[in-house]
């Protein structure tokens, strides 16, 4: 977030204005962050580590409560991440995708296998047409990236072990092996590509 200045919202002002707006929509669900359009405050020094882990000011923020507040009012506009309250909009840095999908229950099998994951702050999502599961391979070593859509363009990092679980209920269909959920198939790599076992 270079050449833009750092402002002086804090975290802890930041909680103050979504635990207000939270006392007046309501309990229950996400914030209407789609609907809140404040002015840009500036970046906050605040970064999401590839593993998930919140930083502020250089610091891992160690409350599970509050990284799970702040994830609520994640908002990605044109590429860049911020963060969203009724009043005011402040950027931080996300290193990779902002969540990380930890575990997934399946359930079924062959395309009418549905495959349900959860993130590291609790969320969870039924992989399909509103869902998506995505694959990206870097382009030197062929190792995989993979993703599942969270929300309203926010996505999770599928971790290591859930992905090798993910490959063991791969199938083929039409020359890709990937995977099936919520009667979508979503490739993840050419099948002529895998060794034979």
């Amino acid at each position: 977030m270079s050449g833009q200045k750092t402002v002086t919202p804090s975290a802890d002002g930041l909680a103050a204005s979504i635990n207000a707006a939270g006392k007046v929509a309501g309990k229950g669900g996400l914030p209407p962050v789609h609907l809140w359009n404040p002015p840009f405050c500036g970046d906050l020094d605040m970064r999401i580590a590839r593993d998930g882990t919140w930083f502020y000011l250089g610091t891992p923020i160690g409350r599970f409560e509050l990284v799970k507040l702040f994830s609520s009012i994640l908002k990605r506009e044109d590429g860049k991440y911020f963060l969203v309250t009724p009043v005011e909009k402040v950027g931080i840095t996300v290193d990779d995708a902002p969540f990380v999908a930890v575990d997934f229950e399946a359930d079924g099998s062959g395309a009418a296998q549905t495959l349900t994951f959860t993130t590291h702050v609790g969320d969870q999502m039924q992989a399909g047409a509103a869902h998506p599961i995505r694959v990206e391979r870097d382009p030197e070593t062929g190792e995989p990236s993979p993703y599942v859509l969270v929300r309203a363009d926010l996505e999770a990092l599928i971790d290591r072990k859930s992905f090798y679980r993910l490959v063991d209920l791969g199938v083929h269909h039409d020359g890709w092996f990937g995977l099936w959920s919520g009667g979508v198939f979503f490739p993840v790599i050419p099948s002529q590509e895998l060794p034979e076992s």
